[in-house]
């Protein structure tokens, strides 16, 4: 590890804690969410699973390169807004408030899922949500303490910088936001073509549960 990098883990290190306890108490919210839940709700939740497993089943859920072009964008859609945030001198509380909310629906989704399948429901979970966001939650949180870090020295020199000595953090903050996209790019690439199959593998089990 480079001194430049020992460096700024030293330096941010306390905002990286802050950032992922924030979005573990977001997990743990969304899968609190779930008894909040009237019947009705579940009973549509569980008809639309049951739908899903069927086409994951029969082989009918999309993949490959559509997919892919798709969840890409939605993917760069959440380190753009979070660069955008960053910029502002005001955004910092926003873009925490993204890593809380993705903490919720994954949260969420792995509750509903463990709460109505049990293990099989975790395995489909570890199938479906797993692979894409063992790259996806870690470029989120770099990205995120990248901008904070920025929009908080924007605070601390607003009237004291100029705009030469704020380049070089401009820069190294955009720089990181560039490479979690090529990060984003990899989990996209997992979620369009490795979950599917994975899905696929598991939903025949899941499929007999539900129709029993």
């Amino acid at each position: 590890m480079s001194r430049e990098m020992q460096i700024y883990l030293q330096k941010n290190f306390s905002m990286y804690v802050f950032v992922t306890v924030l979005f573990i108490m977001g997990v743990i919210f969304g899968a609190l969410l779930v008894n909040a839940l009237s019947v009705e709700q579940k009973q549509e939740i569980s008809s639309f699973l049951s739908s899903f497993f069927q086409l994951v089943n029969q082989g009918n859920l999309n993949g490959g390169a559509v997919s892919f072009q798709h969840v890409f964008v939605m993917n760069v859609k959440w380190i753009f807004l979070i660069w955008i945030f960053g910029l502002s001198v005001i955004g910092f509380p926003l873009i925490l408030l993204l890593d809380f909310l993705k903490g919720v629906l994954v949260g969420f989704t792995v509750g509903y899922l463990v709460g109505q399948l049990s293990w099989h429901g975790l395995l489909f979970a570890l199938a479906a949500i797993a692979p894409q966001n063992l790259l996806f939650i870690p470029a989120i949180i770099i990205a995120s303490v990248s901008s904070i870090s920025f929009s908080l020295y924007l605070i601390k020199n607003r009237f004291f910088q100029k705009i030469c000595t704020l380049y070089p953090q401009f820069v190294s903050f955009s720089l990181v936001a560039l490479a979690m996209i090529f990060v984003m790019g990899a989990a996209s690439i997992l979620e369009a073509y490795l979950s599917p199959m994975m899905m696929h593998w598991i939903t025949p089990t899941l499929t007999s549960l539900k129709g029993n």
